[in-house]
């Protein structure tokens, strides 16, 4: 009998101990909060919303829900002329948390003027944010931050791909729209890193599947695109990079060192196409003087040792560089932030141990973004919040997302598309993502609808507080000079 007895509490008890550790984030929620934040010396009164909203399959059942958060300033009653900005960031396993509480969300983390993490952790207001000029919802992909698969049945694979995330998310952004009644605002897409293959490709998906036209994109540290630059281009494009994180550190020669930045890369962008590109080019054919002359000049703009250069036969990969740069310090420097330092458990090697630059941000950001949805936006959960998600193995055939740009800006004059980059970016680089822009249309009719700004810093160039201020302002810029006047037609 006291057998059965202590049976029976031990099953009690572990059916309590299920239930209790079952953690599930609903398909529909929505928490909304009021605020007021100054920017730019001005108060501006806005709402929060913090949400999940569902993703349906074909045959309407819920089989996914994604976690937004939705800033709308509350002191402006049109919204047919209030632009609206839809935010991703990229992995293409990363939550939204990066350009929320460090580039244009009202809110922004506490880091030095650099970017490096600061104790005691937190968030700030943002006098620099764009939620003046526009409102902003910050989106996160199915397994990022507190997105899920709701549907054990579902197959993951209709979310894990370059395409297969751009039909869901499409339709995503319709229901959103729809059920915010944001149909006549002026709309925009911006998307950091892999989220620049996410907008590049839904701005063709929200106008061909949803008839949604967009009046711009900006693409925050663009990936490739699917623009092919195999081969030499490839190899002369990492130089304007090198040149870049070299000069940064101090490690360029004399004449060239004391050059402002500004000019120093111009030179050396065109020494890259015009004179190294075809030495690349003829591969073994090149003449000896030629190869020399390459070598002295890749040498004297990337900081590297000649010999160096002719054992890598003039194509030295990024992640050598990142290793060998600073070797004689006992430093690495950052992937996707060249200004960070790393220290490597040996000097030898081929390339850093780790990433100097997001081991620093997942130091600051973590805290910040949990504190963040719990304490001010009042968003509670027991699902953690996955600064990056399982999202592997994704599918990466058919990444034609440069030309659904392009095909998108050719069938909408209104649209327009402005890249930002940060010169020591060494994972996207700010030379390929000209590279991008250079051939997005070989038309060359969509021209004067393109823009670039670089900025001082990496990866997530707002990290850097004067970069802050300068590439919020840009976005304020782009998105009136998008807009056109009232009863301006859209056409050729």
């Amino acid at each position: 009998m006291k057998i059965k007895l202590i049976a029976a509490i031990l099953c009690l008890t572990m059916a309590f101990s299920v239930k209790a550790q079952e953690r599930k984030i609903p398909v529909e929620s929505a928490v909304t909060t009021t605020h007021e934040v100054t920017i730019k010396g001005k108060k501006v009164p806005f709402s929060a919303t913090a949400g999940t909203q569902p993703v349906w399959d074909a045959d309407g059942k819920p089989v996914a829900t994604l976690f937004y958060t939705y800033y709308q300033r509350t002191d402006v009653k049109d919204t047919d002329s209030r632009p609206l900005v839809i935010s991703f960031n990229g992995g293409p396993g990363s939550a939204s948390v990066w350009m929320h509480i460090a580039y244009t969300g009202p809110r922004i983390l506490k880091i030095d003027d650099e970017g490096n993490p600061i104790q005691p952790y937190g968030i700030k207001d943002n006098p620099n944010s764009i939620l003046d000029e526009a409102d902003i919802v910050f989106v996160n992909p199915v397994n990022t931050g507190y997105s899920r698969i709701t549907d054990p049945e579902a197959d993951p694979k209709q979310f894990f791909g370059v395409n297969e995330d751009i039909k869901y998310l499409g339709e995503w952004v319709n229901t959103f729209v729809t059920r915010n009644n944001r149909w006549n605002s002026p709309k925009f897409l911006i998307g950091e890193s892999y989220g620049t293959t996410r907008v590049s490709g839904l701005s063709l998906e929200l106008q061909g599947s949803h008839w949604m036209y967009l009046n711009g994109v900006i693409l925050v540290s663009p990936t490739g695109l699917g623009i092919d630059r195999s081969g030499p281009v490839e190899k002369a494009n990492r130089l304007p990079y090198f040149a870049a994180a070299a000069w940064y550190h101090k490690q360029l020669p004399a004449d060239i060192q004391s050059m402002d930045l500004d000019d120093l890369l111009p030179i050396v962008e065109a020494y890259a196409m015009d004179e190294l590109l075809p030495v690349l080019a003829k591969g073994a054919w090149a003449t000896e003087g030629e190869t020399n002359a390459a070598i002295k000049m890749f040498s004297k703009y990337s900081g590297l040792d000649e010999e160096i250069i002719r054992q890598h036969n003039l194509d030295v990969p990024t992640n050598f560089f990142w290793k060998d740069l600073l070797r004689h310090e006992g430093r690495t420097v950052g992937r996707l932030d060249s200004r960070y330092k790393g220290i490597d458990r040996m000097d030898a090697g081929m390339s850093p141990d780790f990433n100097s630059e997001l081991t620093s941000w997942l130091h600051s950001f973590t805290p910040a973004i949990n504190d963040y949805f719990k304490n001010y936006l009042n968003y509670q959960t027991d699902i953690k919040y996955n600064m990056f998600g399982p999202v592997r193995p994704w599918n990466r055939n058919g990444d034609n997302t440069g030309e659904n740009l392009r095909s998108a800006m050719a069938q909408n004059p209104y649209l327009h598309v402005m890249t930002q980059s940060g010169y020591y970016d060494g994972a996207t680089t700010y030379f390929n993502a000209k590279y991008n822009m250079w051939h997005l249309d070989p038309s060359r009719k969509l021209k004067e609808r393109m823009s670039f700004k670089g900025y001082r810093s990496g990866h997530m160039m707002y990290l850097r507080a004067e970069d802050l201020k300068t590439a919020n302002q840009d976005i304020r810029d782009f998105i009136k000079k998008s807009i056109p006047p009232a009863g301006t037609p859209a056409k050729y």
